[in-house]
């Protein structure tokens, strides 16, 4: 599966899934851009992000938790 910043719902559960123990509410939004540039599948440019779209994929993480 390929992944690009707009696929907020699949990174949040990629995320979830690699990194298990970490509380999406205190992810720093560097170490949130790193991560999901980490993820297999991850194909788009790490410069087209932005903290709205760190943010959604964040908010999508938390949601994904409950």
């Amino acid at each position: 599966m390929t992944l690009t910043w707009k696929d907020t719902l699949d990174i949040a559960i990629a995320l979830d899934e690699a990194h298990p123990d970490a509380d999406p509410r205190y992810v720093r939004f560097t170490d949130l851009h790193a991560w999901v540039c980490e993820l297999d599948g991850f194909t788009d440019d790490p410069e087209h992000s932005n903290e709205r779209i760190l943010e959604a994929i964040q908010m999508a993480w938390l949601e994904e938790r409950d």
